[in-house]
């Protein structure tokens, strides 16, 4: 959709941007694979893409050996940085601290974590755990599952979910699997005004695919929600769902994958070459005004400061927005400075 955009108005410097597409099929090590091929054989030297931080991690040394720029538009676990990637999702002090902080205050301070079985929601949880017990918080429970899990691999996790009475479910449930566990949730009879499940990767995506009716009054963090009400988000919905399909929603990924590339649009426009040295050195600082609102890719860290917005889903599937930060957070993705609960939850 964006590159779409740019080549309606001209291209970049009057050529049209011609990208090169492979599907890696969700496999990690295909993700490696394919940035080889890209750089080697295909001659690229920017690349936009992966989900996972497993994908992510797949690629990374092959952009660091052969000089590419990866721009990553997923939330993640922060503790990494590397000068040929440009992160673009939320960082944990972007999320993670801000939705632990309202919970705590919201809803009780026992929480149980469900997770994939990968780097991510490993060491989020991690995150989540050292946050919680320093704030006088318990973690009454903590599993993972295969990221392709289905609803009977949930039904033994609630049986212990019921057991141990947590205030809250905090999940980092990935892809499909996700309308599992809220679906599992909903058979066990939980009520989400008491226990919510909470998490940094539940978009209007999963719930379109649970069905809003499972979804409605869980609680996610997120830097956009669809239907912001703004002018560029209410455009960038309007022009996303003319392509893709009226009961097609946005969400946060594909906001922060729509930015990215207007950014290095702009970027390569003014600096009119591929190589990643010059490219990125014209990111780093770089501000563009993105659905979310203003965003600025940070000059120390090469990550992109956003908006901390809470929302809870509604009976439309949309997320009405409960907490927004007054101004784009700054990234902090290794948690030098994200302050105490009490700082952190101030606003709420």
């Amino acid at each position: 959709m964006a590159i779409d955009e740019i080549n309606a108005q001209g291209g970049i410097n009057g050529r049209p941007i011609d990208p090169i597409v492979y599907d890696p099929g969700s496999e990690a090590a295909s993700f490696g694979d394919y940035a080889k091929r890209l750089m080697i054989e295909d001659g690229v030297t920017t690349i936009f893409g992966c989900y996972t931080s497993s994908s992510r991690k797949a690629v990374l040394p092959v952009v660091e050996r052969l000089n590419g720029l990866l721009w990553y538009p997923t939330v993640y676990e922060g503790f990494e940085f590397s000068p040929n990637v440009i992160y673009t999702g939320a960082s944990p002090n972007q999320n993670c601290i801000s939705l632990c902080s309202y919970l705590m205050n919201h809803y009780g301070s026992r929480f149980y974590c469900i997770g994939s079985n990968y780097v991510y929601p490993k060491v989020s949880n991690r995150i989540v755990r050292d946050f919680v017990v320093a704030n006088g918080g318990t973690i009454v429970g903590e599993m993972y599952v295969d990221i392709n899990a289905r609803h009977d691999d949930y039904a033994p996790i609630m049986r212990d979910v019921r057991a141990a009475s947590p205030d809250v479910v905090f999940s980092t449930v990935v892809g499909s699997s996700t309308a599992d566990l809220y679906q599992s949730y909903t058979d066990f009879g939980f009520d989400p005004k008491v226990m919510p499940i909470a998490s940094l990767t539940t978009t209007e995506a999963e719930v379109l695919n649970m069905g809003v009716d499972v979804g409605e009054g869980h609680i996610s963090a997120a830097s956009y929600f669809e239907g912001l009400a703004n002018d560029c988000s209410t455009t960038f919905s309007s022009r996303y769902r003319s392509l893709f399909g009226v009961d097609e929603p946005t969400n946060c990924c594909v906001e922060t994958a729509y930015f990215q590339v207007k950014m290095f649009a702009e970027a390569l426009e003014t600096t009119n070459t591929l190589r990643t040295d010059v490219i990125r050195a014209n990111i780093l600082g770089a501000e563009y005004d993105a659905p979310q609102g203003q965003v600025v890719i940070d000059l120390a860290s090469g990550h992109a400061n956003l908006w901390t917005r809470i929302g809870k889903a509604n009976s439309r599937g949309h997320f009405d927005v409960l907490f927004a930060s007054n101004a784009p957070v700054v990234a902090d993705p290794y948690l030098l400075s994200y302050g105490s609960h009490e700082e952190a939850c101030g606003s709420y």
